[in-house]
């Protein structure tokens, strides 16, 4: 027999029965070309050491003149080149590589953190494959926050029906208010005309002598519209219309009377102070951020909301 160095004379070994290289517990029936189905217990020492599993690894150099069973080794089997569906495929020395698709590398086992550079195959929440995503706005207790447009148009159609229901009561300081102030712009334009342009910019007391009442009656008409439907049916008309409604952010159902009044008390005294000159801007800028704070807000709130640790939701 020919051994060189490094490299393992292969020849044919003869058919019988060989240690499985699949369970060491078992021997396989080698038919001179390749390994059969035909498996049984082992059956005392194995013919010779050296086969598959055994003390010589497939791919070693054999000894010269190493001695297995008694006798001279014969070397190990001939592999077939491509083993068939089903039969052992032996150990390569230097692994193949991964063909289109094919997963390169050993699966780590649930909740095991993959080492840098390998494919992490754990549960598909944690690795982002399947997660039902981000989870939408709700209260502590599960129920769906309203969207920004909605509460918009909800507020458009409530001050419509205000306005029609406070008409009787601040139609008449309306109609004097605007008739003071178009005599003012009347007056400014003749001045103009005439080469003496008045240099004022402030409107004459006399225009909120009518503006004022008729501010606050709407404001006080609204509040009563907004306490009783809220209190009654957790929702004006405009907002019934849109789906919509308000409840406390911790606590479902109908908000509480001292809730709505904070709510609404917070829009009242800024629609107060935009009267006032001066204080007025600032107070208009702060009723512009009331109305756009749910758009940012993680929680949907206004301003008006968080002071009364409410919640306008879907219904």
């Amino acid at each position: 027999m020919d051994l060189r160095v490094g490299k393992t004379l292969q020849v044919s070994s003869p058919a019988g029965w060989y240690d499985d290289p699949a369970d060491p517990t078992q021997q396989r029936y080698w038919d001179g070309n390749t390994w059969t189905d035909q498996r049984r217990a082992q059956q005392g020492p194995s013919p010779y050491q050296g086969q598959f599993g055994a003390a010589s690894q497939y791919g070693q150099a054999a000894q010269h003149g190493q001695v297995y069973g008694g006798g001279a080794a014969p070397s190990e089997p001939t592999r077939p080149a491509q083993p068939q569906y089903g039969q052992y495929a032996p150990p390569q020395q230097q692994p193949q590589q991964p063909q289109y698709g094919q997963y390169a590398g050993p699966q780590p086992h649930y909740g095991q953190q993959a080492q840098y550079g390998q494919p992490q195959y754990g549960h598909p929440q944690q690795q982002g494959y399947g997660y039902p995503g981000k989870r939408p706005n709700t209260t502590p207790d599960g129920q769906l926050l309203s969207g920004w447009w909605r509460r918009v148009f909800a507020r458009i159609i409530d001050s419509i029906i205000v306005g029609i229901i406070g008409l009787p009561l601040t139609g008449y300081f309306y109609y004097k208010y605007s008739q003071v102030l178009w005599d003012y712009f009347k007056t400014t334009m003749d001045a103009a005309a005439a080469g003496t342009p008045t240099t004022t910019t402030s409107l004459p007391p006399e225009v909120y002598k009518w503006m004022i009442p008729a501010v606050l009656i709407g404001l006080v008409v609204s509040f009563v519209y907004e306490y009783l439907f809220l209190t009654k049916k957790g929702a004006t008309p405009g907002k019934m219309l849109l789906g919509i409604a308000v409840r406390l952010r911790d606590v479902p159902g109908n908000p509480p009377g001292a809730a709505v009044a904070k709510r609404y008390g917070f829009d009242m005294g800024l629609s107060v102070l935009g009267l006032v000159p001066l204080v007025g801007t600032l107070a208009g800028f702060i009723a512009l951020l009331n109305y756009l704070w749910p758009l940012w807000d993680d929680k949907k709130q206004a301003l008006h909301d968080k002071v009364a640790a409410t919640n306008v939701v879907r219904v």
